[in-house]
């Protein structure tokens, strides 16, 4: 059995600048990013580099058509390696963009199997959230096929990853906290997983225990007291991504993601709409194993009866970001059974990993409660 996997070597920088200096970057590099991050933190550099901002491909998150587009601008440049400064949506285009040279993305899908590492890449991710800098897998919306769905290949993981506080600072609060809920989820789910070694619960659940505990000081104090606290999100991030980059995540992410696609709502927003119903559809169905100690845990740190968890989870979340009902997203009835049917159809891989199995009717049953 895989305990873990350590694949990309980990850098941490306490300035943008040395990370550039001692990372020599320079001709032959390409820097994937966004203009509100490269600007303040690295234009005063003059790095002789060629840079794509994706917002100039579309907004939000990744889909096939932007993935394209960017693809073939990439091309052009005739880079040799990859500089993915950003969040998730960067992060997982620069994954694509190191494994293709010229391939859109449903060629890319076609022959996932079969990818090989065309460019080197580094990842240096400015949100606290998604932990991918470390995990070999990138999430675009097959608009299509109107689901999002992961593109998984070894030769999608970085070469060096680096971690930079710094890009941080200027994060807002409601990417803040989409992006550490995303985190949270990770930690938890790869917990649950029965793919979970002691290894992967090691990093899991202190992730969990640094970002509960920066929740309660945040609730406690205001949302300016998560700025002391950046260096210790970005780091249960990343103890997160190396936890579910060999657990593996579930069913949250598989039920948010037609919720996602469909209707555009955040990668952490829609893990959050799933999180807690997910749990509570497992205690129906199994309540000891992985999850009794999940739920052990929980109620330590939120000092709580263990039935108490998931509303007092939710009470504490709901300082950091409010919940919404599905229909308040304007999420339909007949959507359920679409969903049910995405969800039952496109994401056997994320379902294997689920702490109890869910039939077609449980998932069902999950999204109306969730209505």
């Amino acid at each position: 059995m895989k305990e873990i996997i350590f694949r990309p070597e980990l850098y941490e920088f306490d300035s943008c600048q040395a990370f550039a200096h001692d990372f020599s970057l320079g001709q032959g590099d390409l820097i994937l990013t966004n203009r509100y991050i490269y600007e303040p933190y690295f234009a005063s550099l003059q790095l002789p580099v060629s840079v794509i901002y994706q917002e100039q491909y579309g907004a939000g998150e990744p889909t096939d058509i932007m993935v394209d587009a960017i693809l073939e601008d990439a091309a052009k440049s005739g880079c040799k390696r990859i500089i993915a400064i950003g969040g998730g949506t960067i992060i997982d285009i620069a994954k694509v963009l190191a494994v293709s040279d010229g391939e859109k993305v449903d060629d890319l899908y076609a022959k996932a199997a079969d990818l090989q590492k065309k460019r080197r890449l580094v990842i240096v991710p400015t949100t606290c959230g998604t932990g991918s800098e470390v995990t070999n897998i990138s999430i675009i919306n097959r608009t299509r096929m109107g689901t999002k769905m992961g593109l998984v290949s070894d030769n999608m993981f970085a070469d060096e990853a680096v971690l930079i506080p710094q890009l941080l600072e200027g994060l807002p609060f409601p990417v803040f906290a989409t992006s550490s809920i995303d985190a949270l989820v990770h930690a938890v789910e790869s917990s649950l997983s029965p793919k979970a070694t002691p290894y992967t619960k090691l990093f899991g659940y202190k992730a969990i225990e640094m970002i509960i505990k920066g929740y309660q000081r945040i609730a406690a104090e205001g949302k300016e007291a998560r700025i002391p606290l950046l260096k210790d999100f970005l780091v249960a991030s990343n103890f997160a991504g190396l936890a579910f980059g060999t657990a593996g995540c579930a069913a949250v992410h598989a039920l948010s993601y037609p919720l996602g696609g469909t209707y555009h709502v955040p990668h952490g927003e829609s893990n959050y709409a799933m999180f807690t119903g997910v749990l509570k559809n497992y205690m129906e169905i199994r309540s000891d194993g992985a999850l009794a100690e999940m739920n052990a845990y929980l109620s330590g740190l939120l000092g709580c009866e263990e039935r108490e968890v998931y509303d007092q989870l939710e009470q504490l979340l709901d300082h950091i970001l409010p919940k919404k009902a599905l229909h308040e997203y304007g999420v339909t009835e007949q959507d359920l059974q679409d969903f049910t049917h995405a969800v039952m159809t496109t994401q056997g891989r994320l379902m294997g990993n689920n702490f109890v199995p869910l039939d077609e009717a449980r998932v069902y049953k999950i999204y109306q409660e969730l209505y």
